[in-house]
């Protein structure tokens, strides 16, 4: 009998996990496209972090369906284009959108 309830519980969470799943979408994007584009998200702020040339705090980075968005501001245009190369070599990502601008 409790193995019969665990059962049931069991299934009643991954199915109200699997909705809620389905509310955090954005768009028309599945769910294992939004986990891809979580991760290239990561990796992109990861690699900014290690850079010694990009401020990881002052550049925002989305990803919708492998492409990349990157916004906010760099001190120069070699932190813009540094910034744009990184993130073009994470591996998943299709496009970049370089949104950032040059403030000195």
């Amino acid at each position: 009998m409790k193995n019969s309830f665990r059962l049931t519980f069991i299934v009643i969470a991954l199915a109200v996990g699997a909705m809620s799943g389905c509310a955090v979408q954005r768009g028309q994007e599945s769910v294992g496209a939004y986990v891809d584009d979580a991760t290239i998200t990561t990796q992109v702020k990861s690699r900014f972090v290690e850079s010694k040339v990009v401020d990881a705090g002052a550049i925002s980075v989305e990803t919708m369906t492998g492409t990349v968005m990157l916004s906010g501001f760099a001190k120069n245009q070699l932190e813009k284009n540094t910034a744009e190369n990184i993130a073009r070599n994470v591996s998943g990502v299709r496009s970049v959108k370089n949104e950032i601008t040059v403030r000195p």
